[in-house]
């Protein structure tokens, strides 16, 4: 019983700092792709402020399914998000996912 508590808690921790670094990550890049009006092709800006905003939604997901790793749904759905979101946010919350999904069969 302590290990599934101490790899929920692992998990949970991992989701949410991995959540908060995706809303972070996509505001800083849907910021830095407003300011680059001087590009020569305009959809190269809207590319990046479009998965500025997917980063912000899944980091969002991200941080309310931490609160409710320890359920099966919600740890499929964080490693779904993880992969998605990808970058070093997107790993944390895949490993937080798996860590939940391991603990829910040890």
């Amino acid at each position: 019983m302590m290990a599934k508590t101490s790899l929920g808690r692992i998990a949970y921790l991992l989701a949410l700092i991995g959540g908060v670094i995706l809303v972070v990550q996509g505001i800083l890049s849907f910021v830095g792709m407003a300011f680059m009006m001087f590009m020569p092709s305009m959809f190269g800006s809207f590319g990046g402020s479009f998965w500025g905003i997917i980063e912000i939604i899944l980091g969002i997901v991200a941080i309310y399914g931490a609160k409710r790793v320890t359920e099966l749904t919600w740890a499929i759905v964080l490693v779904v998000v993880g992969v998605i979101g990808g970058g070093l946010g997107g790993l944390l919350v895949l490993l937080g996912g798996i860590l939940s999904i391991v603990s829910k069969y040890v």
